[in-house]
């Protein structure tokens, strides 16, 4: 004896709960994407699904993920699905619905990391100067962190030298909802950068305004969720970008990186050192292509030795406060391989020397802050 089509049905709808957006990482049935779910007395489920945009790239992902769901639930023989596209209207509702319905007094878009309650630890990876291998350390910092279970974004603020995307071994381009952009995301890692948006590879040649409205604009108008972390990859030095940041984020930790060549270091100290007028926390320094390891057991330091240590002791004396040396990362070839190939290092081949010290940076990188807002101190009028 068949089941009744209520308790299909009920099943049914059970069973899309639990089918998640690609890209927004919320069920279906949540961002009123499922129009309807109706069962037949044949067995065969036929779904309605509204799509945000037309032509959605994760269209077939969708497909796949409903039917498997559907498909499971005891009674169904079948399960047909048939795509339409939101109305503006739905969108609108999906976009305030997604943002909680916080809005931005007058216009201003409104930055969820720079608000009192974020929970969202913000990195800002700077160096002194290029070719430190800063972008490297960012996306495996990033991926290390999502393989340990984080929720992790990575904003490309490189804007004129953009690499991540690459790096992560991506090429999707964002989605767009209303005026709210939905990120890629790649081996567990949102990432958003000017290099979706140009066209092959295009030079980005923007003044100051214009980099400073395209870090608001990843910052604001992307939907990033509810992230654990976010990096940002500087570009090198301490110009448009590095003080838009401070103005964007005050609230962001800096994570300097250089290697252990004094040359490098000593610049490295400058691209700190700005912490003291933008009064942001420098997290510590990671020291990168610290020394080569040769067959037999040896180490080179092809660009010298103590760098690292060296600028976190400056660093230390000149804000005043704690700057650690966070690791020493080895020269590896597999380093470069790796990020070309778009799986990082501590993904590709977690036991190699790199991606451990690598990995014990992103331990020490792993810990979500936690917000007072709306939290008793427990705190009592002292007598009289």
């Amino acid at each position: 004896m068949s089941a009744p089509v209520s308790t299909v049905s009920d099943a049914v709808h059970a069973a899309l709960a639990t089918v998640d957006d690609p890209e927004i990482r919320r069920p279906i049935t949540d961002l009123g994407m499922v129009r309807s779910a109706v069962v037949g007395d044949d067995g065969v489920v036929r779904v309605e699904l509204l799509l945000t945009v037309a032509g959605c790239p994760l269209k077939e992902k969708l497909r796949a993920d409903i039917t498997a769901a559907v498909g499971a639930v005891p009674g169904v023989t079948g399960v047909e699905i048939e795509f339409g596209v939101m109305s503006p209207e739905q969108r609108q509702s999906l976009q305030a619905k997604l943002r909680g319905g916080a809005g931005a007094a007058g216009g201003e878009p409104v930055i969820p990391f720079a608000q009192p309650g974020s929970r969202t630890r913000v990195y800002a990876v700077a160096s002194g100067k290029g070719g430190v291998g800063k972008s490297s350390v960012t996306v495996n910092l990033a991926a290390a962190l999502a393989a340990r279970g984080l929720s992790v974004g990575v904003v490309d603020a490189d804007i004129y030298g953009h690499s991540v995307p690459r790096m992560l071994g991506t090429e999707a381009r964002p989605t767009r909802v209303e005026d709210m952009i939905m990120p890629p995301e790649s081996h567990g890692v949102k990432v958003i950068s000017i290099g979706m948006f140009t066209a092959g590879n295009a030079a980005v040649v923007w003044r100051g305004p214009m980099l400073h409205r395209a870090l608001q604009q990843f910052l604001a108008d992307v939907y990033w969720g509810d992230l654990d972390v976010l990096l940002l990859d500087l570009p090198p030095g301490t110009g448009d970008v590095a003080i838009s940041l401070a103005q964007l984020l005050p609230n962001a930790e800096i994570l300097v990186v250089t290697t252990p060549q004094a040359a490098a270091a000593e610049v490295a100290e400058r691209a700190g050192a700005i912490a003291l007028q933008t009064h942001q926390r420098v997290v510590g320094v990671i020291e990168n292509m610290s020394w080569l390891e040769l067959p037999d057991g040896s180490r080179m330091e092809v660009f010298g030795a103590g760098g690292g240590a060296t600028v976190a002791e400056s660093l230390t004396q000149t804000i005043g406060a704690q700057v650690p040396l966070l690791g020493q990362i080895p020269l590896d070839t597999r380093v470069r391989e790796a990020g070309d190939a778009g799986t990082p290092i501590v993904l590709a081949e977690p036991a190699a020397p790199a991606a451990k010290a690598l990995g014990a940076v992103a331990d020490r990188l792993a810990v979500r802050r936690e917000s007072l807002l709306g939290k008793p101190l427990g705190l009592k009028p002292a007598g009289r």
